[in-house]
């Protein structure tokens, strides 16, 4: 994979430039590194490409292009931007408290967030990203994945992360590009990859991970589910009716949703051992998934669709919209309403 645009922004409709900061210079700015060019303050960042959505506590966090990072504390109404070391694009964001959130993106960079979102420090990039892998996968003598993690030292910061998870403020995991794989036990200040411990022969890239009624699942290319085995210490695949591309996960105790491309959806009731295909009657990839204030499944989609369900993902309503937008993230704002993000930046929608 060379470097890529936005990979839940392209499946939301194709990752836009940024509205212009300001009016462009007579001469050519000298070049530098996104991870070593702190994001730059817009009063547009709310209109750019936004493809990740969190809730920390009651504010609402959302994440984006060349490192923007917005908080609301009056449920979408209003962004304000944050302090972001780096301009590196974001794709995903996950708080575990109200205060610890970690996001996740582009140039193998992961940041965490003490403060609810206000201000951010860089925890790992694709720079030292490599040495992470190799180091491990030579303390452990394992000739088959320290070639592999010598080939990612090689491609320097070329692959991104594209979701993030923290049971707690100390337990997480972070996934991405050609099945990059890594969890921490110490909040982010140490990473222990796991390619070796992920059911995914051919690499495939892993699009997100949540834990859902207890067990943690992983999703990606070409139909991969993964689920988390804790006898065995892996992520073991699981056997789906849907053998194409899913870009999330969604669900509650009761039921665990899987879905993707072309308005595909596959549910388990029974945590994970079966699936079965939920008609949606879209037929547009289907790009994120929350729970609305009133318990709801909600799902987006890359052509503006809201869907809700009232019966545990069984079944699914469209709701109606004033102006339908493109969507790479949706998060419940407050009774009645759900804040979306993509590539046009913040809609805020009725969700009764």
């Amino acid at each position: 994979m060379q470097r890529r645009s936005l990979l839940k922004a392209l499946a939301a409709g194709g990752a836009l430039p940024l509205a212009v900061h300001a009016a462009a210079p007579t001469t050519p700015s000298p070049w530098r590194d996104v991870l070593d060019t702190p994001a730059q303050k817009s009063p547009l960042a709310a209109r750019g490409v936004l493809t990740g959505l969190a809730r920390a506590g009651q504010r609402l966090v959302a994440v984006g292009q060349r490192g923007h990072v917005l908080l609301s504390d009056d449920a979408g109404t209003s962004w304000q931007q944050a302090d972001v070391p780096v301009s590196a694009d974001l794709v995903a964001v996950h708080f575990a408290t109200p205060d610890s959130g970690w996001t996740v993106g582009h140039d193998g960079v992961v940041l965490h967030s003490a403060d609810a979102g206000k201000t951010w420090t860089r925890q790992l990039d694709g720079r030292g990203l490599g040495d992470v892998l190799v180091a491990h996968y030579t303390k452990n003598s394992d000739d088959k994945w320290l070639a592999e993690a010598r080939r990612f030292a090689a491609q320097g910061a070329e692959n991104p992360f594209l979701d993030v998870w923290f049971d707690d403020a100390r337990h997480g995991h972070v996934v991405g590009a050609f099945g990059l794989a890594l969890r921490t036990a110490d909040g982010g200040t140490s990473w222990e990859p796991l390619l070796h411990a992920t059911d995914n022969p051919k690499a495939l890239h892993l699009y997100a991970i949540r834990r859902i009624g207890g067990e943690l699942y992983v999703a990606g290319e070409q139909g991969l589910l993964l689920k988390f085995d804790r006898d065995s210490d892996r992520f073991v695949a699981l056997t789906t009716p849907y053998p194409g591309t899913l870009f999330g996960i969604v669900g509650h105790d009761r039921a665990v949703l899987a879905f993707g491309l072309r308005g595909n959806v596959v549910r388990s009731t029974d945590r994970g051992r079966s699936w079965q295909a939920v008609p949606t009657g879209v037929a547009v990839g289907l790009t994120a998934g929350t729970l609305d204030a009133r318990g709801r499944i909600v799902l987006v989609s890359q052509a503006g669709h809201v869907l809700a369900s009232s019966d545990d993902g069984a079944s699914f309503t469209p709701l109606k919209q004033q102006r339908a937008q493109p969507a790479a993230a949706v998060v419940g704002a407050s009774a009645g309403t759900l804040v979306l993000a993509g590539p046009r930046g913040i809609q805020t929608v009725a969700s009764s």
